[in-house]
């Protein structure tokens, strides 16, 4: 067996001290990196309370950490899933904010067209202009209707303590993992940051070679078939959400004889695979936009490099055994 690792990614799922926020956090990689700290909003979802409205997609706050030369060291994002340890009738810190949409699409038009350095009285009159109306006050939030009274997204101070959840996501790494990831928690762990209750690490690996009926079969079998002595190998967070068996006839599919990939890929995207799995693969099978990777889901919450990277290395040698 090869002793190389493969390139990876990986998210690590963190939460600030009360009154310090991910913000701090980018700026102070920033600072030890000699970069910057870039704003932008990250795409998420929530449960909604509406009447006849079961999710709200949303924009928060989000940054992007910045080397010296501009290139990628990590962004920061929001993780919808830590709430344990939050104060939910906190106060919201000033300045944070999220934007609010029913429809998707409604939701990437604002992201095109607002700026995330904008405050939350007129992060939304970019919008507003395009459709030729003007947003209005609703309390201490601000609307956008359209002519029709329609509402295409509105602007909420970020409910108490959302500032600290942190996701660290960093680029895909192709050697020095653990070093890389301690360097990244270093800093996190001087500022105060923790280990949430919900906490998690997702590992992303490269899709392509994983379209291959032989390691495609060999990944389906082993989280279907040894769900719960992975998760005792891994040591997975029984308080993680977002976790899921593999679908039973996708485990049964792949145990069938397959002439190629192609066959095998068209059939097993019509088993209803799912981002939250215990290993997303609807990327391998180009059911859902957006990274081309294979994700591993059921790694524990960690806030150091080493811990990271030796479950990381038992990961690569469990994919690399006998297909």
């Amino acid at each position: 067996m090869s002793t190389s690792l493969p390139r990876a990614g990986f998210e690590v799922e963190l939460l600030a001290p009360v009154g310090v926020s991910r913000l701090d956090l980018a700026q102070e990689m920033a600072s030890r990196a000699g970069g910057s700290v870039r704003r932008r909003f990250h795409v998420d979802t929530e449960a909604s309370s509406a009447p006849g409205v079961s999710t709200f997609w949303h924009l928060t706050p989000a940054f992007d950490v910045l080397d010296a030369g501009g290139g990628a060291v990590c962004s920061l994002v929001d993780d919808t899933t830590i709430v344990a340890d939050l104060d939910a009738r906190a106060p919201s810190k000033p300045g944070w904010y999220r934007i609010l949409s029913d429809d998707p699409r409604l939701l990437r038009l604002v992201e095109r067209h607002a700026d995330p350095a904008e405050g939350i009285g007129s992060v939304l009159d970019p919008v507003a202009e395009l459709f030729g109306v003007r947003v209005r006050d609703a309390g201490v939030v601000r609307r956008l209707d359209d002519s029709a009274g329609a509402t295409i997204a509105l602007a909420a101070p970020l409910p108490g303590e959302r500032e600290r959840p942190c996701e660290v996501v960093t680029p895909p790494w192709v050697d020095d993992h653990a070093r890389r990831l301690e360097e990244l928690l270093e800093p996190a762990r001087d500022l105060g940051f923790t280990v949430p209750a919900e906490a998690a690490v997702h590992v992303n690996l490269d899709a392509g070679p994983f379209r291959d009926v032989g390691r495609f079969r060999h990944v389906v079998s082993t989280f279907g078939e040894r769900r719960e002595e992975l998760r005792g190998l891994f040591a997975t967070n029984p308080r993680c959400t977002r976790l899921a068996p593999l679908p039973v006839e996708l485990v049964e599919l792949v145990r069938r004889d397959w002439p190629d990939w192609g066959s095998l890929r068209t059939a097993a995207a019509a088993t209803g695979v799912s981002k939250f799995s215990d290993v997303n693969l609807t990327r391998v099978l180009g059911v859902r936009p957006g990274p081309d990777v294979l994700e591993v889901r059921i790694l524990p919450g960690a806030i150091d490099g080493a811990s990271i990277g030796g479950r990381f290395v038992q990961l690569v040698e469990l994919l690399r055994s006998t297909r």
